[in-house]
């Protein structure tokens, strides 16, 4: 099947389009050269129409992987391999590269002013994974083809000043998540009822969000009120942040089901 053929099949337009277009660019160059070839960042919905994709194409699983350069990233790149290249070597050939700005404890700089500052430098979203923000300093993930020019050029975050170096991924630091916990009860486990439950909405709001689209579960649009839930599930809506399905428990005398929801804050 051609790449046009492909891209229909999906319902793949506009910039999915061209995102998907460029994967399997990338997938042609990795098998014709016989070398390792990589995406930009992906995001986690970017990640999953990829994978799509490259069943749909044929692609077998052992011929690419993504990597984000910790356990638990949420922004990946897809590393497409030779068959000489294993996937347990593949970080070793992969453009990431980590860098740690240090700034003063008291600026107390978040992940946003980061992402400003970057793109305020011409610095495009598609080339910057990750931002893990603590105190006092900030590490990302970055190609290698940005690397250099952060290291030289990158001074500032707004008016705090920076301090940039590279380092091992083995050291980046991973700030824990901030989450809330909500116990709740639902009349059924429909994407609707956890979506009013965790974002504390009225469910005929859940039901237009869910409708018009501005909803994903586990990073797939998701239109469906009805859709059924299970614990370890991922919701997110568009402006609204993101919460996981921890628990899902007993049915209460009412009849109703009881939740233990993480929201992401």
């Amino acid at each position: 099947m051609d790449k046009g053929k492909l891209l229909d099949r999906l319902g793949a337009a506009g910039e999915d389009r061209i995102c998907l277009a460029r994967i399997l660019d990338r997938a042609g160059q990795s098998q014709s050269r016989n070398i390792p070839a990589a995406t930009d960042f992906l995001s986690p919905q970017q990640q999953m129409q990829a994978l799509d994709l490259l069943r749909l194409s044929g692609i077998s699983e052992t011929g690419y992987t993504l990597l984000g350069g910790y356990e638990g990233a949420e922004r990946k790149i897809l590393l497409f391999l030779p068959d000489w290249l294993e996937a347990e070597d593949a970080a070793a050939q992969s453009p990431l590269r980590c860098l740690r700005a240090v700034f003063r404890k008291e600026d107390r700089l978040t992940h946003r002013d980061f992402l400003g500052s970057l793109m305020g430098m011409g610095i495009v979203r598609e080339k910057v994974g990750d931002i893990l923000v603590g105190e006092g300093s900030a590490d990302l993930l970055v190609l290698d083809s940005v690397e250099e020019f952060l290291l030289q050029s990158w001074v500032s975050a707004g008016r705090t000043r920076l301090t940039v170096s590279e380092i091992e991924p083995g050291c980046i630091h991973v700030p824990q998540a901030r989450v809330e916990l909500v116990r709740d009860t639902v009349s059924s486990l429909r994407l609707d009822a956890v979506v009013s439950a965790g974002f504390r909405m009225a469910r005929g709001k859940a039901a237009e969000l869910i409708a018009g689209g501005h909803v994903q579960v586990n990073w797939r649009e998701c239109a469906k009120p009805d859709r059924p839930l299970s614990a370890g599930d991922t919701v997110s809506a568009r402006g609204f942040g993101k919460l996981e399905v921890a628990e899902v428990g007993g049915i209460t005398k009412k009849g109703r089901t009881s939740l233990l929801l993480k929201r992401y804050l």
